[in-house]
């Protein structure tokens, strides 16, 4: 897919889109016809009452340059958020390669809609993320994506934005398309190779930790939940250095269990199939790495990745064992399906100990209870720093990929104390799963601000996620365009 800017809205075009708002009677930044288009437009503005994303097109005559006009509704205007135009985009994309174009245009819509530079990025994240297909596997694959116009007033700063959006957008749909590979397809190793492709052409550095190196330095937790697969664990470490020299870094984790079967604890066969989306927190990480060296970010970023296969055999760590984690700190095992947090403990301390990071964040499709807790739609967050939380909450209301906070207080901390280990890696029943959960990973911190991301409920669609027309079925790359804005912002 192509994108280019154009001043004119009367280019010759298969398709030219407009933005209309719902009871208004014009077309946001649509110039004037001849009066039988003009009439037909009107009649079809009234008929579609610029409904959410309703979509009406209107063919033209041969003379015009234009051959069709298609208008998108956008709703209410007191009801517009920074969404709005990037789901409208990805229904008007979906809709141009159904008819087969091989171009089409958009009307980039005045600033008291959105601000121009924004209404750009969510056209053209919400095009590209809406075409993307994961058909890798399928004999008959989709159309090829049409080229994309996008009708804006000349300014200096367009050609930086669509760039640095495609980027992006790319980056979420990276996630994607690793995130939505089988397990079959994606082991460990698999995920090592990948991040090694990447590191080499964006000129990172890459580190790998295999099963020996991880068990000499003491990765206790990666270690454990690692043995019972013949597909052995790593630790996959990427490093974006265009800060400052002394700057410290952030640490981005991810947890990559790339399928999870819940080990001895061995999980319901319902839906078993979506455990290979137990590696979206690591691709996250993967995907906000190769977006930042593409960007070239003047910042110092880690990206640690632990990835393991939690498997049931005769190598299986059990029920009742205690294991030392990289920190020093044992955990007795309750339960081996409470295996994310041992990984991520492993490469949290890690992180904090030989990077010093300003501040770490890590994402986890770590627990059921977040689902029950915030649905399909939302994120939880814990943490320890209000300032690094405020900035994440920043971003967040800017991309709309939403969070919540929970509380993590002692009481909460004291629920995963063991009687024959430092911790336990479950906490009292059910209770307050997600949270307990958050208490295991802040037993790895020492004095690092830290945010942890529960993704269970958004990492993929689900069945109460929202519809979204850049998020087709499957991996949803949640938290890509979140940190990518945070990092971004980092000086303000």
């Amino acid at each position: 897919m192509k994108i280019k800017t154009e001043s004119s809205a009367k280019k010759k075009t298969s398709l030219l889109c407009g933005f209309v708002l719902e009871n208004s009677n014009k077309v946001l930044g649509l110039p004037k016809f001849d009066s039988k288009t003009t009439a037909s437009l009107n009649q079809s503005i009234k008929d579609m009452e610029g409904k959410l994303g309703k979509l009406n097109i209107i063919p033209l005559s041969g003379k015009n340059p234009v051959q069709r006009i298609m208008l998108a509704g956008l709703g209410k205007k007191e009801n517009l958020t920074k969404d709005t135009i990037r789901f409208v985009s990805g229904k008007i994309a979906q809709k141009a390669r159904e008819l087969k174009l091989k171009e089409f245009s958009i009307i980039t819509p005045p600033s008291f809609v959105n601000e121009p530079i924004s209404s750009i990025s969510q056209i053209i994240e919400g095009t590209k993320m809406a075409l993307y297909k994961f058909d890798k596997f399928k004999a008959e694959k989709a159309e090829s994506s049409p080229d994309l116009t996008i009708i804006v007033s000349k300014s200096n700063k367009i050609s930086k934005a669509i760039k640095t959006s495609e980027i992006i957008a790319n980056g979420a749909i990276f996630t994607k398309s690793i995130a939505n590979l089988p397990p079959n397809e994606c082991t460990p190793t698999t995920l090592a190779n990948f991040a090694k492709t990447v590191s080499k052409k964006n000129k990172m550095k890459c580190t790998v930790f295999s099963e020996p190196e991880l068990k000499k330095k003491g990765f206790g937790g990666i270690s454990a939940v690692g043995q019972g697969s013949t597909n052995q664990p790593k630790l996959i470490i990427l490093e974006h250095n265009r800060g400052p020299r002394n700057e410290k870094p952030i640490v981005l984790v991810g947890k990559a269990v790339t399928f999870d079967t819940g080990g001895i604890s061995l999980k319901p066969g319902a839906a078993m199939d979506e455990m290979k989306f137990d590696k979206c927190g690591g691709c996250t990480v993967l995907g906000i790495m190769k977006a930042v060296s593409e960007l070239k970010l003047p910042v110092n970023v880690v990206g640690i990745i632990p990835s393991v296969e939690n498997m049931p055999g005769g190598e299986s760590y059990r029920p009742g064992d205690i294991i030392k984690l990289y920190s020093g700190k044992t955990a007795e095992i309750l339960n081996t399906d409470a295996e994310g947090r041992l990984i991520l403990a492993d490469a949290l301390s890690y992180g904090e100990k030989h990077y010093s990071p300003k501040a770490i964040i890590d994402f986890a499709t770590l627990t059921g209870a977040c689902i029950v807790a915030l649905g399909n739609n939302v994120a939880a967050i814990v943490s320890n720093d209000e300032k690094l939380k405020k900035k994440i909450n920043e971003a967040s209301k800017r991309t709309t990929e939403e969070v919540w906070e929970l509380p993590l207080n002692q009481d909460y901390m004291d629920m995963i104390k063991s009687d024959v280990a430092d911790m336990k890696n479950v906490g009292i029943g059910r209770a307050a799963g997600t949270i307990t959960a958050a208490a295991f990973l802040k037993n790895a911190i020492e004095k690092t601000p830290w945010t942890h991301i529960d993704i269970a409920g958004v990492a993929w669609t689900q069945g109460a996620t929202k519809e979204k027309s850049y998020n087709p079925k499957g991996a949803t790359g949640f938290g890509v365009r979140l940190i990518l804005d945070y990092l971004q912002n980092l000086k303000n």
